[in-house]
C-alpha cells in the first residue's frame, strides 16, 4: 500500500520540480549573473544586483510596499475577524449561504474586480456621482495610496475570513460553555478562550493576505496610477519594460526572503503549538 502511494506521489513531485523548484533556481541564477561586461557578451557571476537594491531609492520602494501591505493586512483583520465570527455563530441553515455569497466575487477574475473599483472611485464614478447628488464636491478617490488599500482589502479580505471562520467553526463549543459555567462573562470568554483558540486561523489569514499584498502589481498599477512604484510594479517593469531580468530576479529573490522571514516570525506566534486558551 505504501509503495502504491509512493508511485501516486510521483506526478506531484514532477509538477513541483518543473513549475516551482526549477523556476526559482532559474530566477536565482539570473540574479547572480551578468551577460555583458564592458560591452562584451559574456556570462559571469556577480552580487552587484543585490547591492544595487540597497540604494535609498529602492529601499524607499520596499518600505512603501511593506507599509501598504501592513495597513491592508491590519484592515483585513479588523474587518475579517468580526465577519468570520458572525458567520460562525449563525444558524447552520444560513451559514453556508452567507459564506458562499461572501466568497462569490472570488470566482471572478481579480483584474475585472479591480477595474470595477476604478469605475466606483473615478471622477465620474458611483461615489462622486452620489456626492454630486447630495451637493458635496467631488473627492479625489483614485490614483493614490487610499485607492490601493481599498483595492487590496476588497480583493484579499476573503483570504482573512476563510481561515478564521474555519477555526471558529471547528472550535469545541464545550470549552466555551465551560468558561461560562466557571463564571466568565462574554467579554472575558472571548479574550481568554475564543480569541486564543482562533489564533491559528488569524496567523494563517495574516500570512495569506500579507504575501499577495506586498508583491501585488495589478492593484497598484490600476488604482494607484503608477504614480509611486511598489515592489510588484518595480519587478514588472524590470522584466517587461526595461528588460533588466538580472536585477528583476534579484529583487524577486529578496522579496521571497522577506516573505519567508515574515512567515517564520508569524509561525512563532502560532499558539496552536502550545495549546492556547485558558481563563487565567
Amino acid at each position: 500500500m505504501k509503495s502504491r502511494q509512493k508511485y501516486l506521489a510521483y506526478p506531484y513531485t514532477i509538477w513541483m520540480a518543473l513549475f516551482i523548484i526549477l523556476p526559482v533556481i532559474l530566477v536565482f541564477l539570473y540574479s547572480i549573473t551578468v551577460k555583458e561586461v564592458n560591452n562584451i557578451k559574456t556570462l559571469s557571476f556577480t552580487l552587484d544586483h543585490y547591492s544595487t537594491f540597497f540604494d535609498p531609492l529602492y529601499l524607499e520602494v520596499l518600505g512603501r510596499s511593506l507599509a501598504l501591505a501592513l495597513i491592508s493586512t491590519v484592515l483585513c483583520l479588523a474587518i475579517g475577524y468580526p465577519v468570520a465570527y458572525l458567520i460562525a455563530n449563525m444558524p447552520e441553515k444560513f451559514r453556508n449561504t452567507i459564506l458562499m455569497l461572501f466568497i462569490l466575487p472570488m470566482w471572478m477574475n481579480m483584474l475585472l474586480r479591480t477595474y470595477s473599483w476604478m469605475t466606483i472611485l473615478g471622477n465620474n464614478g458611483l461615489i462622486n456621482n452620489f456626492f454630486n447628488m447630495i451637493g458635496l464636491p467631488k473627492a479625489n478617490l483614485l490614483y493614490n495610496n487610499r485607492a490601493i488599500i481599498i483595492g487590496m482589502v476588497y480583493n484579499f479580505l476573503p483570504f482573512m475570513v476563510l481561515p478564521i471562520y474555519t477555526v471558529l467553526n471547528r472550535m469545541d463549543r464545550g470549552i466555551i460553555e465551560a468558561a461560562y459555567d466557571l463564571g466568565a462573562d462574554s467579554r472575558r470568554t472571548f479574550f481568554k478562550v475564543i480569541l486564543p483558540l482562533s489564533m491559528p486561523g488569524v496567523i494563517s489569514g495574516i500570512v495569506m493576505v500579507f504575501m499577495p499584498a506586498v508583491s501585488s502589481f495589478v492593484i497598484p498599477r490600476l488604482l494607484g496610477g503608477n504614480k509611486k512604484a511598489l515592489i510588484g510594479t518595480l519587478i514588472e517593469k524590470l522584466f517587461l519594460v526595461t528588460g533588466n531580468w538580472n536585477f528583476g530576479s534579484a529583487v524577486a529573490i529578496i522579496m521571497m526572503i522577506i516573505i519567508l522571514l515574515s512567515m517564520s516570525v508569524m509561525n512563532r506566534f502560532d499558539v496552536d503549538k502550545e495549546g492556547g486558551g485558558g481563563l487565567w
